[in-house]
């Protein structure tokens, strides 16, 4: 296992990082990357250990419902990346017992691969979503083919890729990409057909870098980003040779949507998780704000805050479905129930703009115009803004102050907009979660209730 210091030393191995037009040698020395780089270090430090053989206890399958269950809470403090590599291999897991038996290579590469990085206690991001070109057409129709990531070289010992993948988290601050196709292929796109394993260091990979992370300006008026903030990636593949041991998935187009509806399921658990918890987060922060604002007893305010109540606790019956119903792999590892996870990440999905614009109509304009923390130190400022953002005597300024901040950070500034964005796309946009619900839903048990009800009987015409 690696220490965080070893962590931070083993991303120094000549990756090609991007940020804002300039190339980043180490990671460590940009202010912009700094935080995220030390939340992952301290994920490695929490969960080291120096026995020989030891590895992340956090990176082992869940073998029951209960375990399955018992282990949300526990994800829900990891660092990004720790997440992302768990749901990486636990994609892998789900996808190798899916691919049946027609090639069994690529479920022993899968396996090797899946012992390798946890004894290698490396991190994994998913790539999964493409350039995409035009999204009308198929990957074969593009004018440029390369628009969907693809096998341009086949070798004795490997095979030659060529693409891009888009909004990959912390992809710069990992060792290795899992690379899947974004959809389903069709006979003759054999070439878009490819799942495998890539070095970030790997010759012709490049991360560019997009942040929210609130580099210049005052910490304690972004108190949630300046802790969580993330880069995201665009990832350039050019012409990246992979040997056929971190091959998964190579020309078998019947197969290529099994990796992205393993990984779907995975993030969509995770989206799902944190989705309850956000909930519960902005029912507390409109009971605080409307307190602060002597608002608390205001029918449609309680109104309000009922309506995000009802709507977090839907959320999380539906995440406890999905857990209670769990399903076992061939090899005995559980995963969570299709049907309730998407179902339950398209609720979240759909009613988290009304969630929030309940909170700010609750909270009010200062969430966009309370003074800057810094402003409550200045001399010059402190008394008069401390004196107009206070309520009542047992409400003072900076308390109040600090809520609309936070309400800001969360909901309404960088790293809120993206949270309105990464709620409806992560684990694919609303549609996807409408077909894997469609194909998941009992609807022989609902047709059968409808002829009852009707007195169709059998419901011959």
């Amino acid at each position: 296992m690696l220490t965080g210091e070893e962590y931070k030393a083993s991303l120094l191995d000549g990756r090609r990082v991007y940020f804002e037009g300039r190339r980043i040698t180490d990671q460590a020395e940009e202010p912009a990357f700094v935080a995220p780089l030390e939340a992952i270090a301290q994920g490695y430090d929490k969960y080291y250990s120096g026995e020989d053989g030891a590895v992340n206890p956090m990176l082992t399958a869940p073998r029951s419902a209960e375990e399955l269950r018992d282990r949300i809470p526990s994800l829900m403090e990891l660092d990004l990346a720790l997440n992302v590599t768990y749901q990486s291999l636990m994609t892998l897991i789900v996808a190798r017992t899916r691919l049946g038996d027609e090639s069994p290579e690529l479920v022993d590469r899968i396996a090797a691969y899946v012992d390798e990085a946890r004894q290698r206690d490396i991190r994994i991001v998913e790539c999964i979503t493409d350039a995409k070109g035009s999204r009308s057409v198929s990957p074969s129709g593009q004018d440029d083919p390369d628009a969907y990531l693809r096998v341009v070289d086949r070798r004795p010992d490997g095979v030659v890729i060529r693409g891009a993948k888009l909004h990959i988290s912390a992809a710069s601050l990992a060792h290795d990409l899992l690379i899947m196709p974004t959809k389903k292929m069709k006979p003759g796109e054999e070439q878009w057909a490819i799942a495998c394993a890539v070095p970030i260091n790997a010759p012709g990979v490049k991360i560019v870098n997009t942040t929210f992370d609130p580099t210049d300006r005052e910490r304690r008026d972004y108190p949630v980003s300046c802790r969580l903030s993330m880069p995201d990636s665009f990832v350039v593949l050019e012409d990246v040779f992979v040997p056929y041991e971190r091959v998964f998935l190579d020309g078998q187009a019947q197969h290529a949507a099994v990796f992205a509806h393993s990984l779907g399921l995975w993030e969509r658990l995770g989206g799902t998780s944190f989705m309850v918890q956000q909930a519960d987060e902005l029912v507390g922060l409109a009971t605080l704000i409307a307190e602060a604002n002597g608002l608390a007893k205001v029918s449609h305010v309680r109104e309000k805050i009922d309506d995000m109540m009802i709507h977090a606790t839907m959320l999380r019956a539906g995440l406890e479905a999905a857990l209670l119903h769990a399903h076992a792999t061939s090899d005995g590892y559980y995963y969570p129930d299709e049907l309730y996870t998407n179902a339950t990440k398209y609720q979240g999905a759909s009613q988290f703009n009304l969630m929030v614009r309940h909170l700010h109509d609750i909270a009010g304009g200062s969430v966009l115009t309370a003074p800057s923390m810094a402003d409550f130190d200045n001399p010059e400022t402190a008394e008069a803004v401390e004196k107009y953002m206070a309520t009542s005597s047992t409400i003072n300024g900076e308390y109040r102050a600090r809520l609309f901040h936070a309400i800001r950070d969360l909901t309404a500034d960088a790293y809120g907009g993206w949270h309105a964005v990464t709620n409806l796309q992560s684990g694919g946009g609303l549609f996807a979660q409408r077909l894997v619900t469609r194909k998941h839903y009992d609807m022989d048990r609902a047709l059968s209730h409808a002829r009852n009800v009707a007195g169709l009987g059998d419901g011959t015409p």
